[in-house]
């Protein structure tokens, strides 16, 4: 069959399907039922529903017509189960017709009979030429992405296709605002609204509207958040690449002793396309968190646009007042700017649309997945985990990466030995490190534009034991120093919310603010910045705000780490939080060059490092350095969480051979420790009498 044919009959199924679920909502019984004292309303039985799709024909067995009532409730989202805890079935159970409107919608263009797409927008480009297209007459709804706090976001460039994905996903243009939910006054009333849809606001929305409550999100940027956007999606796709270019290009010591010879001219990085590849994932990742999804399947009311709160009890957007019973903050945070002579008018221009193209070559993480071109020589300001990830996969990529910061240190939350592996890798990537710098002075432009199309730019800086000024040159400079918690802008004062600017929300322990119907979650609220944090506070705040939970964020054990190569990661105390509260405690540790598979592998740099009680086999924090800390780590948290000691631990059988194994020897460690001069006097007069 032809592909032509094939459309066509699809187009035609697609239009039979149209005409049942139009017949199907007209001669079902609607009206409102009552079950265990409740009463639902305007709703259909499912065992009814199948009846009448084989009295009209539609199908010809029961169990047919419950796969085409499930069709017609996710092809057109037509019904769904009252409190949308079960799929379509032939049982006495209660379906609601959705309105299309009620929960937001994507506008439909009438003359096509499309919705409309951000491609909409976008002026044709030549077939077989890199979709980066000039902008057409209505360009500057292109530019509605873009925030009005205190500090701008970065636009979203290329618009190429997979650009154009990701936007019609998390911010649809034209989306229209869910219907009033009392139409003679035009009231909106939720049990909760979020402010925010990344990852928190998201688990939020998604689990509050899951257990029956009526949700509303409010998200003025892109759903998402900084995870899928600017941050943990598009960074792991780039060091992807990044490592696939070092195995290839960069680690001919480690390919030789394994008895493989490459030319290195021969490997190319297409820089471009790795660019291109991190755009394509994160445009396929994005349906995850996409309005139609969230509104349609997860029944969360979505709103485009800025939120503020009226009063204790009401947040506004587009023109709306929204009432609430419970509300959540889960604004994220952002990137500091540093107070640097000329930085701000060049992170502006980078910004900018200049001649239609945006220039990023002073950059956070809002802006480095713009780069379409290759820096040259690219300057990180930062030694913390994003400084550190970028600075390395943009150096293997093929950049002269230069790592700037103050403390003298790299990764200063880790163990300054642990750490010190990752730097160890990273100088001999070709990363240099400028780490003792007691003050940035001025940046500005040199008049020179490199090869590349980059203009040139200088840093100057003083350093520490140096009396003289010291400059750099580069093309690219990432800022990678902080962030600051998202919480101005929205009005809080008239909600009686009490933030600071620097620490976000002041929240207590069970994440509630100084309005005791509002909530904190995530970066706006926690010095946990991470997105697996961010989605257990919001598991802890649905349990508190809607079921009088009593969950507390210090009873959450919250591992992380870091993605560089080698990998870093921690769970728990460490060493430094030990001393300060006055611990007593032992340490454990297992290294990788006595892992006979890290041997093999060739990867024998790092440690497993286990903080345990000093009176007993409790762990009170561990953390790994080496190639997978990332996935070592959540056995030992896991450890923790169970209140597992050292002891049993060291009773889990891994599989011969791997790298977790470090973790099993790190508790036969301790176990040893246990073989006090009694205890080895006593074990060998058992062995005698046995004799």
């Amino acid at each position: 069959m032809s592909d032509s044919n094939e459309t066509s009959d699809s187009a035609e199924f697609r239009k039979s399907l149209e005409d049942i679920a139009f017949n199907f909502r007209s001669n079902v019984d609607i009206k409102d039922r009552k079950y265990r004292l409740k009463t639902y309303k305007q709703c259909f039985v499912g065992s009814e529903g199948v009846d009448y799709l084989l009295e009209t024909g539609h199908a010809q067995t029961r169990e047919d017509a419950v796969m085409l009532g499930r069709s017609l409730a996710h092809e057109f989202h037509l019904f769904e189960h009252v409190t949308r805890d079960h799929e379509f079935a032939d049982d006495y159970k209660f379906y609601r017709f959705v309105d299309a409107s009620e929960r937001g919608t994507l506008t439909m263009d009438e003359k096509i009979g499309k919705y409309v797409r951000w491609s909409d927008f976008l002026a044709p480009v030549a077939s077989g030429e890199a979709l980066q297209p000039a902008f057409a007459a209505k360009s500057e709804n292109l530019e509605l992405i873009e925030s009005k706090d205190q500090h701008v976001i970065g636009q979203v460039w290329p618009l190429d296709k997979y650009n154009t994905q990701l936007l019609d996903n998390v911010h649809p243009p034209s989306w229209q605002d869910p219907k009033a939910h009392n139409e003679k006054d035009g009231t909106y009333s939720y049990d909760m609204v979020v402010v925010g849809g990344g990852t928190g606001g998201l688990i939020t929305a998604a689990g509050s509207a899951g257990v029956g409550a009526r949700v509303a999100m409010i998200e003025e940027h892109m759903l998402g958040g900084d995870c899928l956007n600017v941050g943990c999606v598009p960074s792991k796709a780039l060091i992807h690449s990044a490592n696939l270019a070092h195995t290839l290009r960069g680690d001919m010591e480690h390919l030789a002793d394994a008895g493989i010879s490459l030319d290195p001219s021969a490997v190319k990085v297409d820089f471009e396309k790795a660019m291109e590849r991190v755009r394509r994932i994160r445009a396929g990742i994005s349906h995850h968190d996409s309005a139609e999804r969230y509104s349609k399947e997860l029944g969360v009311q979505i709103f485009l646009g800025r939120g503020k709160f009226t009063s204790e009890r009401t947040v506004e957007v587009n023109g709306k007042t929204l009432t609430f019973k419970r509300a959540v903050i889960a604004t994220g945070g952002y990137p500091n700017l540093l107070p640097i002579e000329g930085l701000k008018s060049l992170h502006d221009k980078a910004t900018a649309i200049d001649s239609g193209e945006p220039r990023p070559i002073v950059m956070t993480n809002e802006t480095i997945f713009n780069l379409t071109k290759r820096p040259q020589n690219m300057l990180v300001i930062g030694a913390g985990v994003i400084g550190m990830e970028l600075a390395q996969a943009m150096q293997r990529l093929g950049s002269k990466v230069k790592v700037m910061g103050r403390s003298g240190r790299v990764l200063p939350k880790e163990d300054a030995d642990l750490a010190q592996v990752v730097k160890d890798q990273m100088i001999k990537d070709g990363v240099e490190f400028r780490l003792d710098v007691s003050e940035y002075l001025r940046i500005e432009m040199t008049g020179e534009v490199l090869d590349n199309g980059y203009p040139e730019m200088k840093l100057a800086v003083m350093e520490k034991g140096n009396d003289e000024v010291v400059e750099f040159k580069f093309d690219a400079l990432l800022l990678a120093a902080g962030r600051r918690p998202n919480v101005t802008g929205m009005d809080l004062e008239a909600a009686k919310v009490d933030y600071d600017v620097k620490k976000g929300l002041l929240v207590s322990d069970k994440l509630q603010t100084t309005n005791p119907r509002i909530f904190g979650v995530g970066d706006c609220c926690s010095e946990f910045k991470f997105t697996h944090a961010a989605d257990f506070m919001a598991r802890a705040v649905i349990r508190n705000a809607l079921f009088l939970g009593k969950e507390k964020m210090s009873n959450l054990l919250i591992p992380y780490a870091t993605f560089t190569s080698p990998e870093i990661a921690s769970v728990g105390l460490y060493e430094s939080d030990l001393k300060k509260k006055g611990m007593e405690f032992r340490v454990f540790e297992k290294h990788f060059k006595d892992n006979d598979r890290a041997i093999c592998d060739g990867k024998t740099a790092g440690m497993v490092r286990f903080r345990v009680d000093a009176k007993s086999d409790r762990i009170l924090g561990a953390s790994i350095v080496g190639e997978g800390a990332g996935n070592m780590i959540s056995e030992v948290t896991l450890a923790m969480q169970s209140d597992t000691g050292m002891t049993a631990l060291a009773a889990v059988i891994h599989p011969y051979p791997t790298t977790a194994e470090a973790v099993r020897q790190s508790g036969d460690l301790y176990s040893k420790t246990r073989l006090t001069t009694t205890v080895k006097s006593l074990l060998r007069g058992i062995i005698s009498l046995q004799r």
